[in-house]
């Protein structure tokens, strides 16, 4: 596994904003995708920042990595970048010829919610090509200050008859 981290100060405008990164490359592989979902929390967990919704977009896109973009020996990258009240979140895998898409599912479908669920958690999401044959699925999630720990800017529980 390699890992890479690091914290770089913002321009001189926003000097009490830090520009947090965190990026690795893990195994195409069931566990390589629990390991991200795991990673990515303990990373959010030391930034100070909470670990929902970013916790379950981590585990959809690099579940759909493995499941839709794996190439035998090829791995896929985490990266998490925080810049100021923003969280993206970018899992790039080594399919760009298959772009995901949500779609609609039966009631009874076992598998093809994942994106569903990015698209209600995520405040944006899409899909940026290259350098070939890669791809990058990222969400992001904007957090609101309350008090002295920022908070997901929506969560589903925050929904009307949830």
């Amino acid at each position: 596994m390699n890992q890479e981290t690091r914290e770089v100060t913002a321009p001189a405008e926003q000097l009490d904003t830090p520009i947090r990164n965190f990026s690795l490359l893990l195994s195409p592989t069931p566990r390589g995708a629990r390991l991200a979902r795991l990673l990515a929390t303990e990373q959010l967990r030391t930034w100070g920042l909470p670990s929902q919704p970013a916790e379950q977009i981590v585990a959809e896109l690099a579940a759909n990595a493995v499941t839709h973009g794996r190439v035998s020996g090829r791995d896929f990258r985490l990266t998490l970048h925080v810049v100021g009240a923003a969280l993206r979140i970018e899992v790039t895998g080594t399919r760009g010829d298959r772009l995901p898409y949500a779609q609609e599912v039966a009631p009874d479908g076992e598998s093809g919610r994942g994106l569903l669920l990015v698209d209600a958690l995520a405040d944006r999401w899409g899909v940026a090509h290259g350098p070939t044959p890669r791809k990058t699925v990222w969400a992001e999630v904007e957090f609101r200050v309350t008090g002295s720990r920022p908070s997901p800017r929506r969560c589903p529980t925050d929904r009307p008859g949830a």
